[in-house]
């Protein structure tokens, strides 16, 4: 459970708060008020700046200035939106503007948030307080990969479902040969690998153009991923390639140059299993319409252990016509 943030305390550091605001003075003022408060700060003195940083450690918080040069806070706004890295980060906008239409537009752009200019210190810390409570129950987030979990997942999934027109893949992700791997290399280096695991579908899921673009995890070594229809089976190969390439550096040299490793099993004797691999069951819109995010996760969940039948890497899709 999440320590307690606040003026009294000290953040953790997924509770990290990014400041964007091009306004030096502006930026450092914010950032005292939060480092006072015992919160981890990083600042950015632009848009583009503030992009890099959230997409190479996503922050629970960003305090975002609305009106800034090039780039504008709106226009970074719809990218934090946009950048699967990014997608459930709490968004304070920050700005001078008191115009309804103003504070509505920043919120049409997928603010959750703002603060009008001058700010009163308290107020901000209430509001970034507010911010994080509402973003660790919206997002569940798993302490090992920092991912969303089965809360934001089934929001995510139901809020695709409710669409008119459902245009949309949902892939189970599943880890092969991972618990004689825990055995053979202990718990520690079986979390460095559901990291790896995570990494390599977060960095494959962003390089698509399309959306939905969301990566959730469900626990253990089970993600979920929700794409484009479209865009479900070129994510798949993708997956499944990257994950091939970075397989063998999970291993000592000699497992991973023989391509297996020996584990002893319960009954005394030797087992030997293949190196790490991933199976992908995909639920697609294409031939059915779901009702419930159930429904759906039971379909890739299916497909998921049709792939696991095989060798190796791989992934199965349903093509099959719903009822």
């Amino acid at each position: 459970m999440a320590a307690p943030i606040g003026r009294a305390g000290t953040s953790e550091d997924g509770d990290r708060v990014l400041v964007i605001d091009d306004e030096p003075d502006i930026a450092e003022l914010v950032g005292v008020t939060l480092r006072t408060a015992g919160y981890a700060v990083e600042v950015a003195h632009g848009g583009n700046e503030g992009l890099a940083l959230a997409s190479a450690r996503p922050p629970a918080v960003v305090l975002l200035d609305v009106m800034m040069p090039g780039i504008t806070g709106l226009q970074v706004c719809e990218a934090l939106r946009q950048d699967v890295a990014t997608a459930t980060t709490s968004i304070i906008m920050l700005t001078a503007k008191r115009a309804t239409a103003d504070q509505v537009e920043g919120l049409r752009r997928g603010a959750d948030d703002y603060i009008t200019k001058p700010f009163d210190p308290d107020e901000l810390l209430a509001r970034v307080e507010t911010a994080l409570r509402r973003g660790r129950k919206l997002r569940e987030v798993s302490p090992l990969t920092g991912l969303p979990g089965n809360f934001e997942i089934t929001r995510q999934l139901d809020s695709l479902i409710a669409e008119p027109v459902q245009s949309f893949a949902l892939i189970h992700a599943d880890l092969d040969s991972f618990k004689p791997y825990n055995d053979r290399y202990g718990f520690l280096k079986g979390d460095d690998s559901i990291r790896t695991t995570a990494e390599v579908l977060l960095r494959e899921l962003s390089a698509i153009g399309t959306k939905p673009r969301f990566l959730g995890h469900l626990g253990g070594d089970d993600f979920a991923l929700l794409v484009a229809d479209e865009s479900a089976e070129e994510v798949a190969n993708r997956i499944v390639d990257a994950f091939d390439a970075i397989a063998p550096s999970l291993y000592g040299p000699l497992d991973a140059q023989r391509g297996f490793i020996e584990v002893r099993a319960r009954d005394g004797g030797m087992g030997r299993y293949p190196l790490l691999s991933i199976s992908l069951g995909i639920a697609t819109t294409r031939r059915r319409r779901y009702t419930t995010a159930h429904e759906a996760a039971a379909v890739a969940t299916e497909m998921k252990e049709v792939a696991k039948l095989h060798p190796g890497s791989t992934w199965r899709i349903d093509r099959r016509a719903g009822p």
